[in-house]
């Protein structure tokens, strides 16, 4: 899971809760390619060089506007009813059938939020596998394919077509549909 946001001054938490508001609005309204820092700036009545001492640049921007989501997502997995989380102590789901949960929920949140998913992983080579957020994914389907020879690279070959930046390349050909339908036949096969 990404670490909570240091304790911060009553007016720095007004600020950043303004900037997020701000952002969210504006890439909502415009796309996040079409918004400028200066802009969100503007638009959470903050200066410059507040938004860029907090979020460093729109690729930070993005993975705090993603915080939330993520976090909901986690929670589900680790403490949510089955066959996403692991219900009730005693009885688990299948692994397969927590698996196909986990890429039909995860697929939900990141066509939810693409554009920003797409920035946070794309704003320096390899960034996405320095994201938080991947190394839960990651260890979660390892555990989930745990009966296979290498279920560590299982894990990462299923999540690459998860990637952010693939969505976009395949989805205008695709569609959603057969792109889940593709990425649930993967997790099927992974999962045996």
């Amino acid at each position: 899971m990404r670490s909570s946001p240091p304790r911060e001054r009553a007016d720095a938490a007004r600020n950043r809760a303004a900037v997020l508001d701000a952002a969210a609005v504006l890439f909502r309204e415009r796309g996040v390619a079409a918004v400028s820092m200066d802009a969100v700036a503007a638009a959470a009545g903050v200066g410059k060089g507040t938004l860029f001492r907090r979020f460093g640049d729109k690729a930070g921007l993005a993975v705090a506007l993603l915080d939330q989501q993520e976090r909901a997502l986690q929670e589900a997995i680790l403490f949510g009813p089955p066959p996403l989380g692991p219900g009730p102590a005693g009885a688990p789901p299948p692994a397969r059938d927590r698996l196909r949960a986990f890429v039909a929920a995860y697929l939900d949140y990141l066509l939810a939020h693409l554009d920003l998913v797409r920035i946070s992983e794309t704003a320096a080579p390899g960034a996405r596998y320095r994201i938080g957020a991947y190394r839960f994914w990651h260890r979660h389907v390892t555990l989930l394919l745990a009966g296979r020879a290498d279920p560590g690279a299982d894990a990462h070959t299923l999540l690459a077509p998860l990637a952010a930046e693939h969505v976009c390349g395949v989805r205008e050909e695709l569609g959603d549909e057969r792109l889940r339908a593709a990425v649930l036949a993967l997790a099927d096969a992974l999962a045996g």
